[in-house]
């Protein structure tokens, strides 16, 4: 069986690696708009009634139009703009936060595709705080460096021409557009301290939560609770410490769906740091858009990844 896809922003990043998945596999057949008519609302709209599923690759403003005007139709999405992550009338796609998450968005009409970052948070976070290991309120910091494919195009160009410096942090205003999610499904009530960065390599991603006063015994049930929570998923994994040596490179995972969680310090001092590696254009966006696709099919989720 053939399945229309429409890709809404195809053009863009994220639209691209989508795109160059969804062509290799002779199921998914994908309906394209010539460059006249990309930026047409009636004919966008058109696609999508003519599609399967529309995946949006779309800026918030553009993504919450076609959001709006396609209510009154059987158009199923998946939005990967950050438009409705929080929206209670959507379904946040990560599959592995819950045991009814996929059953969820199989089912769904509209689903949002999670961000990078809070993938690799909400990852490490829901499965201690919904354990009780983690208290909901506890005062929690996120450190994170990404390649720069994360921000765009423009960015893209700037560290390809040499304009942008080697490494940068940015959000310092703690508004990043990831919060809200990390703290909606992270299971948190206490806004996190979010700390991102941009290095100098095209993808990639590790983020980073740094734990203090962790006893010997919690250290082991931290460890344990990863394992449990993700023993029966095919893309994340929780790896040992020792797995990485002593250096963690944050492409290791590129091309991939693939996200590795790991537990790193010394017990008995009391500090641990729980990392997530991901390919922020793969798990982290185009690779998690291609997976929802295929649970929302009623597909092997790992068609095509």
């Amino acid at each position: 069986m053939t399945h229309k896809v429409f890709i809404d922003g195809e053009v863009g990043t994220t639209g691209l690696q989508i795109r160059e998945r969804l062509l290799k596999r002779d199921d998914i057949e994908l309906i394209s708009l010539d460059e006249d008519n990309r930026k047409n609302l009636d004919a966008r709209l058109g696609a999508l009634d003519d599609a399967d599923v529309g995946i949006l690759c779309l800026p918030d403003a553009a993504s919450l139009e076609i959001a709006a005007n396609s209510k009154n139709n059987s158009a199923r999405l998946i939005d990967a703009s950050t438009a409705h992550r929080v929206d209670p009338n959507w379904i946040y796609g990560f599959a592995e936060l819950d045991d009814e998450r996929r059953q969820n968005i199989a089912f769904a009409q509209f689903v949002s595709n999670p961000g990078c970052y809070s993938t690799g948070a909400i990852s490490l976070l829901h499965p201690l705080t919904s354990r009780g290991l983690l208290n909901a309120d506890a005062p929690i910091t996120i450190n994170a460096v990404s390649g720069y494919s994360g921000g765009g195009k423009a960015m893209i160009a700037d560290f390809k021409s040499g304009q942008a410096d080697d490494f940068f942090v940015y959000g310092l205003g703690q508004n990043h557009k990831h919060i809200p999610e990390i703290v909606a499904y992270g299971g948190v009530s206490q806004r996190p301290t979010f700390v991102p960065s941009v290095g100098n390599f095209e993808q990639g991603m590790i983020v980073q939560i740094p734990l203090t006063g962790v006893t010997p015994d919690q250290h082991t049930a931290i460890q344990s609770a990863l394992t449990e929570h993700y023993a029966n998923s095919h893309f994340v994994s929780f790896m040992d410490a020792d797995h990485y040596g002593n250096t963690i490179n944050p492409s290791a995972l590129n091309n991939t769906n693939n996200l590795e969680l790991s537990v790193h310090g010394d017990p008995e001092t009391g500090c641990v740091v729980l990392l997530a590696l991901l390919d922020n254009l793969g798990k982290g966006a185009s690779g998690a858009a291609v997976q929802n696709l295929n649970i929302m099919l009623g597909l092997d989720e790992k068609t095509g990844l």
